[in-house]
This record gives structure tokens, sequence and C-alpha cells, in this order.
């Protein structure tokens, strides 16, 4: 996930309002990831498992479930493709 969250950085936002004519309101969801990943490997390496386990769950969460409904929106290529 965290390769993937890096590479949709250099993808740019096709729908809806852009910042620096790139950034979207999808790659918010890169930055949780990006920060997520590290926060929570770090977490489990000191012992804190309920740190780990709330940060993995916010995750899968914020990254699968919200940034995954967020594909599905009208004029997005996932949406065109199932439903259009």
């Amino acid at each position: 996930m965290l390769f993937t969250a890096i590479v949709t950085l250099f993808i740019p936002a096709y729908v809806g309002p852009t910042i620096f004519n790139h950034f979207g309101w999808i790659h918010l969801f890169s930055f949780l990831t990006i920060w997520t990943v590290p926060t929570a490997y770090i977490a489990i390496k000191k012992g804190n498992v309920k740190a780990h386990k709330r940060k993995m769950i916010l995750l899968y969460f914020g990254a699968l479930i919200i940034a995954g409904g967020f594909t599905l929106m009208p004029g997005r290529y996932l949406h065109n493709l199932l439903f259009g």
C-alpha cells in the first residue's frame, strides 16, 4: 500500500478541483497512507499493539473503503467502466 500511495502522487487528478493543477481530494488518502504505514510499523516495533491496531483500522477505512468509494463517483473511470 505504501508503494501504491507513492505512485498515485504522480497521477494527476482529472475530476473536481485541483491544487497546483495536479493534486485532487483523493490524493489526501495517499498522504494518509504515507503517514499511517510508517507510524503503525513504529508502533508495533515498540510493542504498542493498541496504537498499531488503531492505525491499521484507520488505514483500512480511509484508504480502501472511503477512497474506493470515491472511485465510483460519476465522471471517474471506474464509474464509467461499471455503470456507463
